[in-house]
């Protein structure tokens, strides 16, 4: 796991002849507008929080140059941490909904504080927030099974009993980038790195370890969009699923037994396409999916129902905007951070391994 030296390119935010540089600055606007000014960003003005979404809009704020903005994001998070080292799994306002906490929610700040330290080469905002990472991943690997898997949450009585392949894949990233800031830092935490190991053995070899949501087109790209598996046996999972989970023309489903295409998972997929070389498909996905841009928003509403093509349901998000703006990012290369998902990978992957994970079929 080399440490990645931040790039430092600078630029406006476009995808010719898709997104002009107006198009993906108005976006950028819809986010801002939802951030209230504490420095947190619910789903849209009024609505609640979770720690995974915040940092996610605040990742689309620094791709469209809003450093300030998005710091003032992460300084929310590091001021709003809880002394075990989570976040509430919901919150509004300031009002705690569910005082439970999402493990993959609360890793994922590290992923948020790396692409900022990429796109900005900022090393004093990594120490910064040093400790708000420190205690965010050791509070989620306590959460970590015997068998390496993570429980999804920690609620009263202690860490669920069960694991979820696409949060445990997104956690393990959330672990690689917490291992490059102490790496970049001077620190050596050999604990994160076993319990990463750990995690993908069981994400790899065990895909019994995890609750079945082969559904869920998350659980069919995000291990390759994490960096889980890559080489011909990335391109051969999504192969696999395309017909499952993608509409050609419309953009990725969000679960394969309903006919409804969603903006944050084209998004997702567009930047797990590009990853495994796919970038040619990945901008036809780009593309599909700017039929859910509202104009006169900057934003893209969550997703539109087949065939009927009724918008639903009728929100906003400013995740799903971050989302979009991420996409762009990866396959024009504007910024440092763009390299975030093509670099992603836990040493050891072994690309060609014989047991597949949730939901993949292995040719044989």
């Amino acid at each position: 796991m080399a440490v990645q030296r931040p790039v430092g390119r600078v630029g406006a935010l476009a995808v010719p002849g898709l997104m002009s540089a107006e198009n993906c600055a108005a976006t950028a606007q819809f986010i801002l507008r939802q951030q209230r000014p504490d420095g947190s960003i619910p789903w849209y003005d009024g609505s609640h929080l979770d720690p995974w979404d915040h940092v996610e809009a605040a990742m689309g704020l620094t791709v469209a140059g809003h450093w300030t903005e998005a710091w003032r994001a992460f300084e929310w998070s590091a001021a709003t941490q809880r002394k075990d080292g989570s976040w509430p799994m919901v919150l509004r306002g300031d009002y705690v909904e569910d005082p439970g906490a999402d493990t993959n929610q609360c890793a994922y700040i590290a992923v948020g504080v790396w692409h900022y330290y990429l796109v900005t080469g900022r090393t004093d905002a990594l120490a910064r927030l040093w400790p708000t990472v420190e205690a965010a991943i050791n509070f989620v690997i306590r959460a970590q099974h015997p068998g390496g898997e993570l429980g999804w949450a920690v609620g009263t009585h202690g860490p669920a009993d069960f694991a979820l392949l696409t949060g445990s894949a997104s956690a393990l990233q959330s672990l690689e980038c917490a291992c490059l800031i102490a790496a970049t830092l001077g620190h050596d935490r050999p604990r994160w790195r076993w319990a990463g190991n750990r995690l993908a053995e069981a994400l790899r070899e065990r895909p019994e370890s995890f609750a079945d949501r082969s559904r869920f087109s998350m659980d069919w790209y995000y291990p390759v969009l994490a960096g889980v598996v890559r080489g011909p046996r990335a391109r051969a999972r999504i192969e696999a699923g395309w017909a499952d989970y993608v509409r050609d023309g419309h953009g990725a489903r969000c679960v394969n037994d309903q006919l409804w295409v969603t903006s944050a998972e084209s998004a997702e997929l567009v930047a797990a396409l590009d990853a495994i070389g796919e970038t040619d498909r990945a901008v036809t996905v780009l593309a599909d999916l700017q039929s859910l841009r509202d104009e006169s928003t900057g934003g893209y509403w969550t997703g539109r129902n087949l065939p009927d093509m009724v918008l639903w349901p009728r929100e906003q998000t400013s995740w799903t905007a971050a989302a979009v703006l991420l996409a762009a990012d990866v396959v024009t290369q504007t910024t440092g951070g763009a390299t975030l998902w093509r670099d992603a990978g836990w040493p050891g992957d072994e690309s060609v391994a014989a047991v597949p994970l949730a939901g993949e079929e292995v040719a044989g």
